[in-house]
């Protein structure tokens, strides 16, 4: 069976077009409220530090080393 396109056929694209790719396509293109990256990942890693948890992370990676020393 062979399919031609017609006039016909582009409505039925567009409805299906609208019905099922739209929520996906949506969530492709969103709006970008603050498009400074670089500037969020200092806040970031400002963040982290003042926050002690790279404190956390350090003592968290000793106190793994040593527990894989014991197990290992």
């Amino acid at each position: 069976m062979e399919i031609l396109f017609n006039a016909q056929l582009l409505p039925v694209i567009v409805e299906i077009h609208h019905n099922y790719l739209l929520p996906v396509s949506s969530l492709l293109a969103q709006q970008i409220e603050d498009p400074d990256i670089l500037g969020q990942m200092q806040d970031a890693w400002y963040n982290f530090i003042d926050s002690g948890q790279v404190w956390a992370l350090l003592i968290g990676t000793f106190f793994g080393y040593i527990f894989k020393g014991f197990t290992g």
